[in-house]
């Protein structure tokens, strides 16, 4: 009964950490006044805060600083560790770009094929061996960029930088395993000097795009928008297999794809619609070959006394 009540438990949290990943368009549509890169930067100082303060609030501040104490005693960890900090910014920047800049639907494409791409990078560093269906998802996700670029005239750049900096982050972090918290608070110890810097010589050469404004007040908001669904996610993580939570994490690019076409009302012609098919066939090949991955397992021998 405690087993089913935590397994539900999990589906809730993961399901809620990917509603919030997918409706991140509304709240960064919200900021507009705001400049993209200062955008990037306060919600790095931000983040940084808010982890500071949610550390000890949630009883993880023990967690961390051992953590630290583990990273300082090795160099090259710690050093993957701040590369994944600054990997992850160039993933949130390019994302808040887009949303600024209407280009809502290529960002759904991108988390659509980021674990495509996951796999990809894993059979590349990790020498990690691959079935025909997954080797057949790729295929389909490629056709679907090489379709976008030469027949809809755009190559998806926002979609592909998306997609490869979050793949090289979760590479990153599968080399250096951490929990959530203590890494994302480490990741925004180590890029938010640089963040510190831009605001100063921005607001010492040029004019900050805050102001007493409402753009002003959500981008406050910022640091907990970047924290509440990662603490969801890993809430979800102890309590679901990761299987189940690989199928859940589609609920993200999904309605970021539903938000672009019926909420920004971005243009969507048939070619476009061909270019999701390309990749939604991947998609679903993809999930077939890891349901066929999980019942191939051996299953645990059932002793009875």
């Amino acid at each position: 009964m405690y087993q089913d009540k935590e397994f539900k438990k999990g589906i809730l949290f993961a399901l809620l950490a990917y509603v919030m990943w997918g409706t991140l368009p509304l709240y960064w549509a919200l900021i507009h006044d705001v400049d993209p890169i200062e955008t990037l930067m306060y919600r790095i100082v931000l983040s940084l805060i808010f982890m500071l303060i949610l550390l000890p609030i949630i009883g993880r501040w023990q967690q961390f600083a051992q953590d630290m104490a583990q990273l300082k005693a090795k160099p090259f960890k710690l050093l993957i560790i701040i590369l994944a900090g600054y990997i992850v910014t160039v993933n949130w920047g390019t994302f808040i770009y887009a949303i600024d800049a209407g280009f809502v639907l290529q960002t759904s494409l991108g988390y659509y094929i980021n674990p495509l791409v996951s796999i990809l990078l894993s059979m590349i560093f990790f020498k990690e061996r691959f079935n025909r269906l997954e080797w057949v998802a790729i295929l389909f996700a490629v056709l679907g960029v090489v379709y976008m670029t030469f027949k809809v005239g755009e190559f998806p750049y926002i979609s592909l930088i998306l997609a490869f900096s979050f793949g090289i982050y979760g590479l990153l972090k599968k080399l250096v395993p951490m929990p959530a918290l203590s890494s994302i608070t480490i990741e925004s110890l180590a890029t938010a000097p640089m963040a510190i810097i831009y605001l100063i010589i921005v607001g010492q050469t040029a004019d900050l795009s805050i102001g007493w404004n409402m753009s002003t007040f959500w981008l406050l908001f910022s640091g907990a928008v970047t924290a509440l669904p990662l603490l969801s996610f890993s809430e979800g993580a102890i309590r679901i297999p990761l299987s189940l939570m690989g199928f859940i994490q589609y609920v993200g690019p999904t309605l970021i794809f539903i938000l672009g076409i019926f909420v920004f009302k971005e243009p969507f012609n048939i070619d476009q619609f061909i270019t999701f098919c390309f990749i939604w066939v991947g998609i679903v090949i993809y999930v077939i070959s890891q349901i066929i991955k999980i019942k191939k397992r051996p299953q645990p021998l059932q002793y009875q006394n």
